[in-house]
């Protein structure tokens, strides 16, 4: 071959295709001449995503960002979706999520409900926003930060001065915290061997088989208190129907007449004695019959005075002398 000029620069368009070329490949740009669908997702921030970042779904890839540019407070990011096999919803929802620590972002997309309907060109996605990577390593280091001064808040001059107090007490207290670690040894000891009131309750099976007879008695007791309350209910039910005696006197209007007609009855006779009415009334009322009550009463006394040393007959004579 020979080295002219035409032959060097066609060597040199030829590098500069190949290097177009690869160029292209490697930032999508291929997939700009590609048909497909186009649609548009609204971020209040976008996380340095770039032109030509990948579009995925379910984590395949499926499209590229065409272009960023601000709207209405908003950027709007416009996508196109090159994959034929890819089903966007009209439910479906985009994010910007980053694949690295490197900050290597794009924009993924969910399946949606599987009873949304396919979206068409042009679509519009519902967006929302995760944590931004700057964010979170703000977090990450504030929450180092904490740990940090919690870190150096437990220096021995820190913890001398926290645990000097406790350390003087356990040195005068020395003594009697042994004996009272000692008692409690002792105690625990005692209940284990079945000793003194607490290790017979734990140990023996008589205060066991009274309290099963306690509460067996209490069930008893409630079930027969049941009964008498199942039987009160009853009575009061019977009682509401005007069954047995209780129920006639609270349901039988006649009882209820006759009763009110005897006490009409009674407090018109009160009335009557009251006024002095009637033979009640006049022995309660009449002040002349009870003088003349008295007056006998008075002349008997003075005829039995002189019975005890008389005869029958004179008995009889003196009464009648004396009464009449």
């Amino acid at each position: 071959m020979k080295n002219t000029l035409e032959t060097r620069l066609g060597v040199f368009f030829a590098l500069v295709m190949i290097a177009t070329i690869i160029m292209i490949e490697m930032i999508g740009g291929f997939e700009f001449f590609k048909t497909g669908l186009t649609g548009q997702a609204s971020f209040n921030n976008v996380q340095e995503l770039k032109v030509g970042d990948s579009v995925k779904m379910a984590g395949v890839q499926i499209g590229r960002v065409e272009k960023i540019k601000f709207s209405q407070g908003k950027v709007v990011v416009t996508m196109k979706i090159t994959d034929p096999d890819a089903e966007i919803k009209t439910d479906s929802k985009a994010t910007i999520k980053f694949t690295g620590l490197m900050g290597q972002n794009y924009v993924s997309i969910d399946l949606g409900s599987a009873t949304a309907a396919k979206a068409t060109t042009p679509f519009s996605l519902i967006t929302y926003e995760q944590a931004d990577l700057g964010a979170l390593m703000g977090r990450l280091d504030a929450v180092a930060s904490s740990v940090e001064g919690m870190t150096k808040s437990f220096s021995a001059d820190n913890l001398g001065n926290f645990l000097g107090p406790f350390t003087d007490f356990l040195k005068e207290n020395r003594e009697r915290l042994s004996g009272i670690v000692s008692n409690v040894h002792t105690v625990t000891g005692d209940i284990a061997q079945g000793k003194g009131t607490v290790g017979k309750l734990i140990h023996e099976d008589a205060l066991y088989n009274t309290a099963l007879s306690t509460v067996t008695n209490i069930n008893a007791t409630f079930t027969d208190a049941k009964g008498v309350v199942d039987q009160a209910k009853t009575l009061v039910a019977n009682a509401n129907q005007g069954e047995g005696t209780v129920g006639k006197l609270l349901k039988d209007p006649k009882l209820y007449d006759d009763t009110t007609a005897a006490m009409t009855n009674l407090r018109q006779i009160m009335e009557k004695v009251n006024q002095g009415q009637g033979s009640v009334g006049k022995l309660v009322n009449d002040e002349a019959l009870i003088k003349n009550v008295k007056m006998t009463l008075q002349k008997l006394d003075k005829a039995t005075d002189g019975l005890e040393d008389q005869g029958p007959l004179s008995v009889i004579g003196i009464l009648g002398g004396k009464l009449f």
